[in-house]
């Protein structure tokens, strides 16, 4: 595969999943109703996310370091509103 397709196809894979969050984040920001979400699913994965932007680091992979650079804010969001939630109910 060519250097040219294999940047395309990054970037439209990480376009992908990036987004795939987006719809969550403005129905969790709008209605501001997270109780349905797991607050150890986003825990682990903002960790995960944290650990794909080093590894872009170590690879020098913008794309990398981009998209879950993004993902990352959208999911932070999410987490910031579900811990905000689980403490108001203790």
């Amino acid at each position: 595969m060519g250097n040219f397709l294999g940047e395309i196809i990054g970037y439209l894979s990480g376009t992908c999943t990036t987004l795939a969050f987006l719809p969550q984040a403005i129905k969790s920001i709008r209605t501001k109703n997270v109780s349905g979400l797991s607050l150890y699913m986003y825990i682990i994965y903002c960790i995960g996310l944290v650990f794909w932007i080093l590894y872009g680091v170590y690879l020098h992979s913008f794309q990398i370091m981009l998209f879950n650079s993004i993902t990352l804010v959208f999911n932070g969001i999410i987490l910031y509103m579900i811990i905000k939630s689980y403490f108001k109910k203790k």
